[in-house]
């Protein structure tokens, strides 16, 4: 069984990016917990939890934060397991704030930052990593990537039917 995938956000608005992590995460069995942790309003929390995620199974962990985000360093800063940001859009810039809040880490903490609002992409990162050591777990995102092509080629095959005569 595969390591689980531990996801925390900075407040519950964040939700609809988050779920697009479990939607992918649940896709792939692989399992996961969800927390909501300030890096401001909850530090404690939020690092207790960090220190003992690997004691308590998980393999990789997915911070979601807007604007300062501050939350996927403050993870990182207190364990050696694998945290990817994700920077999530708010009214203030577009998520640009939360961008390079996540991804101007210091040497020393690395976070792996995805795209703005890119729970998708970061549960499937989270997935790569567990898939290092789970071969079952390498079987179903190669299968994954397949179908994804697939679904690819059927619509260059539609539209190659209408345009290219």
């Amino acid at each position: 069984m595969s390591k689980k995938v531990g996801i925390l956000m900075g407040s519950d608005s964040d939700l609809p990016i988050v779920r697009k992590a479990t939607d992918m995460l649940d896709s792939l069995g692989i399992p996961y917990e969800v927390h909501v942790y300030s890096a401001h309003r909850t530090p404690v929390e939020a690092a207790e939890f960090s220190k003992n995620a690997r004691a308590s199974g998980f393999g990789a962990m997915i911070a979601f934060a807007g604007m300062a985000a501050h939350l996927a360093g403050a993870v990182a800063a207190n364990t050696t397991l694998p945290v990817i940001g994700v920077p999530c859009k708010s009214s203030n810039l577009d998520g640009l704030d939360a961008l390079l809040s996540t991804v101007q880490m210091p040497t020393g903490i690395p976070v792996a930052t995805v795209a703005i609002n890119g729970g998708g992409n970061a549960a499937l990162l989270a997935a790569q990593i567990l898939a290092t050591a789970d071969e079952t777990l390498a079987e179903k995102l190669i299968a994954k990537r397949a179908a994804d092509a697939a679904k690819v080629l059927e619509k260059d095959a539609a539209v190659s039917a209408e345009f290219n005569r």
